[in-house]
């Protein structure tokens, strides 16, 4: 069992086998694939050790780039919900030892509750 098995409501935006396949070359031998977003191209991965952010470049998103990081580094994360007007929303996570937020823009459609549950499982969860 994963992570993430006790978050009961919390649906897998992409399928986790999938994802898992794709990152085998990074991920360790006990490393399990918990959850997995899709904001417009790019992938939000909650592992049982780390959140990995894959961002998709490039017109055919063959080039990659992988952010990893672990739950014990992450500090405090916020979410700014789309507003009336508004056609996206905003996710900073601060990570010890960096003074500026890792900061993401996500379409309206993401699954904010989502990737808000899972990052406050993981870092919550590890102290």
């Amino acid at each position: 069992m994963g992570l993430f098995s006790g978050l009961l409501g919390l649906a897998s935006d992409v399928d986790v086998g999938a994802v898992r396949r794709d990152l085998e070359p990074i991920l360790l031998p006990e490393e399990e694939v918990d959850l997995a977003f899709s904001v417009i191209r790019d992938l939000f991965v909650f592992t049982s050790h780390r959140l990995i952010l894959v961002d998709k470049q490039g017109v055919t998103g063959r080039k990659r780039e992988y952010v990893s990081l672990p739950y014990r580094s992450i500090t405090m994360f916020s979410v700014e919900n789309a507003g009336t007007f508004d056609t996206d929303s905003e996710l900073k996570i601060w990570i010890s030892s960096q003074g500026t937020p890792l900061t993401k823009t996500l379409s309206r459609g993401t699954n904010m509750t989502g990737i808000q549950q899972a990052l406050a499982k993981g870092v919550l969860g590890r102290k």
